[in-house]
């Protein structure tokens, strides 16, 4: 009977077979010591502005320092709190709770909370970005825009379209330009008050309901 050759073994050093061949898919040595010199000067940036706002350097920390500055608002001693990160100070919403949010790009999405003891939610964004093409797309550190949302009415809207209530729950206003009614493609209804014309009037049958403003 003839025995089988015994499987062949491979020379040289076990871990060389872990390297992959010279040109391809090396090590660039060049881009990974540039790539340390940013980090390096990134975590001393890091570390400067966290001595200045008293907390580490994160886009909630450093949202809730520029909000608790602009709008006149108490931070929570500590920053772990559940929901609530401070409450206002002044103006028509003295006392009442809220939660700030910087998302660096406004991709439509907003992290909800269930608790009853929040008030408001601050969100700061920055430049639109649709979420489904963000992969590549750079995250400056900006603020184009600021939202105030009532906490309760976003969850409770949320439930009751039978949306997902929690982290990335789609809230803020989408990033794509909305079309706006003019006075050329708005057809009004005469059985509403001039200060509550509604577009289209799905109410009644009036015959006014197609007449062009």
């Amino acid at each position: 009977m003839t025995q089988a050759p015994p499987p062949a073994r491979s020379s040289g050093h076990p871990a060389a077979r872990c390297h992959p061949p010279a040109g391809r898919g090396s090590v660039n040595d060049d881009a990974l010591g540039r790539l340390a010199e940013l980090l390096t000067t990134r975590n001393e940036i890091d570390a400067e502005i966290g001595r200045a706002i008293g907390r580490p350097m994160t886009s909630g920390h450093l949202g809730e320092f520029i909000a608790s500055s602009i709008f006149q608002i108490e931070l929570e001693q500590s920053a772990t709190a559940p929901a609530i990160d401070g409450r206002f100070l002044t103006g028509l919403l003295a006392g009442k709770t809220v939660n700030v949010k910087w998302y660096l790009k406004r991709e439509g999405m907003l992290d909800v909370s269930i608790s009853d003891a929040l008030d408001y939610y601050l969100v700061f964004t920055g430049p639109p970005s649709p979420a489904s093409r963000s992969g590549h797309s750079l995250r400056p550190w900006v603020i184009t825009n600021v939202y105030l949302f009532d906490a309760r009415a976003v969850r409770d809207g949320l439930l009751t379209r039978g949306r997902r209530v929690g982290t990335a729950s789609s809230a803020l206003p989408s990033s794509g330009p909305r079309r706006r009614p003019t006075r050329s493609n708005t057809r009004y209804c005469r059985c509403h008050p001039p200060n509550n014309r509604r577009w289209r009037c799905s109410t009644c049958r009036c015959s006014a309901a197609s007449r062009r403003a």
